[in-house]
């Protein structure tokens, strides 16, 4: 192996490490780019496997989804390398970085609940999502907090309308909302 290959490889791996102890947003943004990566895995599961009378109207739902996620996944792996960071490429490094779940049993799993995952598990990546805008933000990187802001407008219209598809609003069952209203 070319000594200098292995030593840009050496200093990837180093970096990585100290981004990951005290989070960049470079770091956190490539959690997301390994959680889309999960998420297009599970995406295609449900795909694949979904029953029942909505199979149609749910596998095109899915294929949108697929399509959606494999271009945000392309555009910001672009953001990480104008900002001059290195997006994880590998299925190693997509494996140490998400946090989505996987779920073998998914498959056999109910439309509704293969719905409602997609949902947790959207409304889950926007966490990190969040977190990756508010490091931009205070790193000075204005072009990545926009296209992380833009990615948090696009999940939340998918958790809208996977869970209208439930007979729920937006937000219902997956994000606490704050019953202490009172202006006392």
């Amino acid at each position: 192996m070319n000594e200098t290959i292995e030593a840009q490889y050496q200093a990837e791996v180093k970096q990585a490490d100290l981004d990951h102890h005290k989070p960049t947003a470079g770091a956190m943004t490539g959690h997301i780019v390994a959680n889309m990566w999960y998420l297009d895995v599970k995406y295609h599961q449900i795909l694949w496997f979904v029953k029942g009378p909505q199979t149609l109207a749910l596998q095109h739902l899915y294929q949108a989804l697929i399509a959606q996620n494999r271009a945000q996944i392309d555009e910001l792996g672009a953001v990480l390398l104008d900002e001059n960071q290195l997006p994880p490429s590998t299925v190693d490094e997509y494996t140490r970085y998400t946090k989505i779940e996987e779920e073998p049993r998914l498959k056999y799993e109910s439309a509704d609940t293969m719905i409602d995952t997609t949902a947790h598990d959207l409304t889950f990546a926007n966490l990190f999502i969040d977190r990756a805008i508010k490091l931009a933000q205070r790193e000075e990187r204005p072009a990545m907090a926009a296209y992380l802001t833009k990615l948090r407008g696009a999940n939340n219209r998918n958790i809208r309308q996977l869970q209208a598809l439930l007979g729920k609003t937006a937000w219902e069952g997956l994000v606490e909302e704050d019953d202490d209203d009172d202006d006392d």
